[in-house]
């Protein structure tokens, strides 16, 4: 049975059920989904400072996962947050494939042609934007519309957030040009098919795009992890600290 690791980088417990829920649904029956919380950090990730948190526990999280005596080795590590905190790191710590929500419907989106995006919480705006930019998705990305609630409160209330959403995804495919939309948010998972019969467009939902990315079938893996530090680390958790002290080459978990 294939193995898939789902790191919640926000601390949100019903974040992390959300998340097993739909990528469980998504990956079937064949697939044994894993989902683990951040051991620190924001309930929800809606500024820098939670997202530049949010990557170190991202990384702490696998460095927590690998120690656990026994665990199951995964074929694959999704980020369940749309913005990818620490996923060039974990690339880097890996020795599997490894993507976030934003990576892998960008790329799915893309495949329809020009793409819009829609999220919850207006900070996200230009920092999707540099993350289009950095992922070299920018010449695709048409635009980002964001609505003020953020993706907690929006999964508070689906009712309204289903009409505020599939607002907002017209909008954007009517007024960007575009030809997809991504709807992100790990806490707007499931919302996409419930606002695509209004939107003329295709509507992705990123945790379905993230589950299929990860379990594609062909995924190469990565090189391997390469030795995360030349000098000791101080201040981090124990597991973080052995995660750097790894031999140059390893694939260990």
């Amino acid at each position: 049975m294939r193995q898939l690791l789902v790191i919640n980088p926000n601390t949100s417990a019903s974040v992390s059920a959300l998340l097993q829920h739909h990528v469980q649904a998504a990956a079937g029956a064949q697939v044994a989904v894993r989902t683990v919380t951040a051991r620190f950090g924001a309930p929800y990730i809606a500024c820098e400072a939670s997202y530049a948190v949010a990557s170190h526990a991202a990384l702490d999280a696998w460095a927590a996962t690998r120690a656990q005596a026994g665990a199951p080795v995964p074929d694959a590590v999704l980020i369940g947050c749309f913005g990818d905190p620490g996923l060039m790191a974990l690339r880097e710590s890996c020795p599997v494939p490894v993507t976030g929500l934003a990576e892998a419907s960008f790329i799915e989106a893309a495949r329809h042609g020009r793409f819009a995006i829609v999220t919850g919480g207006e900070r996200w705006g230009p920092m999707l934007q540099r993350l289009a930019q950095a992922l070299g998705q920018a010449p695709a990305l048409a635009g980002i519309r964001t609505v003020a609630p953020t993706g907690a409160e929006l999964a508070a209330d689906p009712a309204a957030a289903r009409a505020l959403l599939g607002e907002a995804c017209r909008a954007a495919a009517d007024e960007l040009g575009a030809q997809a939309v991504v709807l992100g948010g790990a806490g707007l998972a499931g919302m996409a098919a419930a606002v695509q019969g209004g939107v003329g467009v295709p509507v992705i939902d990123s945790v379905i795009a993230g589950t299929r990315w990860a379990l594609r079938s062909g995924a190469e893996p990565a090189a391997g992890p390469s030795p995360i530090g030349a000098v000791a680390w101080q201040g981090v958790s124990p597991e973080l600290a052995a995660l750097g002290r790894r031999e140059p080459g390893s694939l260990s978990i």
